[in-house]
């Protein structure tokens, strides 16, 4: 066989596995460029290449910065801010998608959806809507919001990053910008006044993603809540927190009325979800006791400090007793931020004795924390989900100032955001530990080892034999049929495959086909890029994900939503790309 025909095997197999998802993308991926290397279509050095491309550097780099951001609360406190200033909670919902849009343009999606989640359930009861009419609206939101600049996906990176092997130019920041903010714009038009018409009206399921805890904590000197009633503090509204009881001294009021007013020194009783109480610590200017007996002990070292949940068994040591009795932070080195437990209770954490399926918010070393006992069952580490108000200036200087050095073109983005990382880790804006964890190693197998296939693609003739094939095929359509035609292709691909998979695979074959015709390439790979993010029709899209379980969707729930806001999608890209990226140059 021809290398030819060896490669067009390999790409359809490459098609169907990508599709189906037999296997992981990124074995997919490795498998496939293993293949190349076999068969000698790639030479080791060509192969290889992508692992070390800007692409690649900025696509990690951008992983970690995300995850600076969402450490320091910088999102968070963002939507927080909006949340407090509602009055009339429909507007401030329709506000708060439009918002959740803007961050998106420079953060990752699945970030973005999950930080607002907690935020954008607490509007919606508020305005007592089910919570099922406003969590898929906020995941389409932050897709919209993704089609806006260089960063807003790594879509749209993985795009410009392969551009320079087809001898174009890479996209520039706000390129995309030209379509993709009015997109952004229409499509929320469409969120706001269609979308509410063909959501289900369900009562969702969020005590799931968001567990409820109870937790003690104590008002600090300089608190913004000393001297203000529970009312004018809107612990519940703006924080997501209920106050079950107040300790003051040596007595405690439980369910206290909305005028008691804090003091200094107050000890809370509060339940809400584990970012909720997290963010409390910060925002708030309140404090864990346990927490700070810890710090004092010195019991772990800067930067090794994990949150993790446990849940208890039976047979534990705790069962029956109080944590104070149970001397947990003596026995176990650790320290017990909060507490949950099914069954709702009015006591204060201090008091609770310990019962079977307890789960415990505890924080402690990395060893003290792996070494709870096999009666404390570690469900999860949490650690990335505390956040630190006081180091949000210094976060959101890192992020901003490497996209504006990188836009501008003061540095290439990839050197600005390497830079970034190297800083934050410098100044312990986030541990090494976190910022590997952070980095989502299948996105980058996956670009690195499809850069190398494009790579092989174009090489072997494999390009010029299946594009001049299309070319014979869509050539009475014209620019404009063929435009349209491969955004259709490309939105049908990315609903069962990975939207960078889909974007990598459809880029040679838009570019091929339209130099073959005679045509500007520009035009197509912008219509490629739009398209390998327009994954509304079913909820494989992370972002999509997030939301599925707690709005209690079904499949068939995006298809009727995501079909339009599709459409929607697909005329505004059809009017605007020919006019700002002209057929013929």
């Amino acid at each position: 066989m021809t290398p030819v025909t060896i490669l067009l095997i390999l790409f359809v197999l490459a098609l169907v596995l990508f599709a189906t998802e037999w296997l992981p993308v990124d074995v997919t991926a490795l498998l496939l460029l293993g293949a190349l290397l076999l068969f000698g279509l790639l030479k080791p050095k060509e192969a290889f290449a992508g692992f070390g491309s800007d692409t690649v550097l900025t696509l990690a780099s951008l992983f970690v910065l995300t995850r600076v951001l969402l450490r320091a609360g910088v999102i968070e406190w963002i939507g927080s801010t909006l949340a407090r200033r509602a009055r009339n909670a429909t507007a401030m919902l329709r506000g708060m998608l439009g918002a959740v849009a803007g961050v998106s343009a420079f953060t990752s999606n699945t970030a973005t959806t999950a930080v607002f989640l907690p935020v954008m359930a607490g509007l919606s009861r508020k305005a007592g809507l089910p919570a099922s009419r406003v969590l898929m609206p906020l995941a389409f939101s932050s897709i919209l919001g993704g089609t806006m600049t260089l960063v807003g996906t790594t879509t749209n990176l993985v795009v410009s990053g392969a551009l320079p092997a087809t001898g174009l130019k890479p996209l520039g920041f706000f390129e995309l910008a030209w379509v993709g903010l009015p997109t952004a714009l229409i499509g929320l038009l469409y969120l706001f006044f269609i979308a509410p018409r063909l959501l289900p009206a369900r009562d969702a399921h969020l005590e799931e993603t968001l567990r409820a805890y109870l937790a003690d904590l104590t008002v600090a000197p300089g608190s913004p809540l000393v001297g203000q009633t529970l009312r004018e503090t809107n612990l519940g509204r703006d924080h997501g927190l209920t106050v079950i009881a107040v300790r003051r001294g040596d007595g405690t009021t439980y369910g206290p009325p909305a005028d008691f007013r804090l003091q200094e020194g107050d000890t809370l009783a509060v339940e809400g979800p584990t970012e909720r109480i997290l963010a409390g610590t910060g925002q708030l200017g309140v404090f864990s006791r346990s927490e700070q007996k810890l710090q004092e002990e010195g019991t772990a070292r800067p930067g090794d400090v994990r949150l993790v949940e446990v849940v208890v068994m039976p047979g534990s040591e705790l069962l029956g007793h109080t944590l104070k009795e149970a001397r947990f932070r003596e026995r176990y080195g650790c320290s017990v931020l909060a507490l949950h437990r099914r069954s709702r209770t009015l006591e204060r954490l201090a008091r609770l004795r310990i019962q079977v399926g307890d789960v415990l918010l505890v924080q402690g070393s990395t060893e003290r924390t792996q070494n709870l006992g096999e009666h404390l069952a570690v469900l999860g580490d949490l650690t990335e989900r505390r956040t630190d108000l006081k180091k949000a200036p210094l976060a959101l200087l890192f992020f901003l100032g490497a996209l504006a050095l990188g836009a501008l073109g003061v540095v290439p983005l990839a050197v600005a955001a390497v830079v970034a990382v190297a800083l934050s880790l410098a100044t312990r804006m986030i541990t090494p530990e976190e910022a590997y964890g952070s980095i989502e190693w299948p996105v980058i197998v996956l670009v690195a080892c499809m850069l190398a296939f494009g790579t092989a693609f174009e090489d072997t003739g494999a390009a010029r034999v299946l594009t001049g094939s299309i070319s014979h095929l869509l050539a009475p359509l014209g620019p404009l049929g063929l435009l349209a035609a491969l955004f259709v292709v490309t939105v049908a691909l990315t609903q069962p495959m990975s939207n960078q998979a889909a974007a990598l695979v459809m880029l040679p074959l838009a570019i091929g086909t339209a130099k073959t015709l005679g045509y500007d390439p520009r035009p197509f790979v912008i219509g490629i890029t739009m398209a390998a993010s327009n994954s509304f029709i079913t909820p494989l899209e992370p972002s999509c994900m997030l939301v599925y379980g707690p709005g209690r969707y079904s499949f068939l729930d995006f298809v009727k939503v995501g079909t339009g806001l599709t459409v929607v999608t697909f005329l505004v890209s059809m009017l605007i790309i020919p006019v700002i990226w002209p057929f013929h140059s």
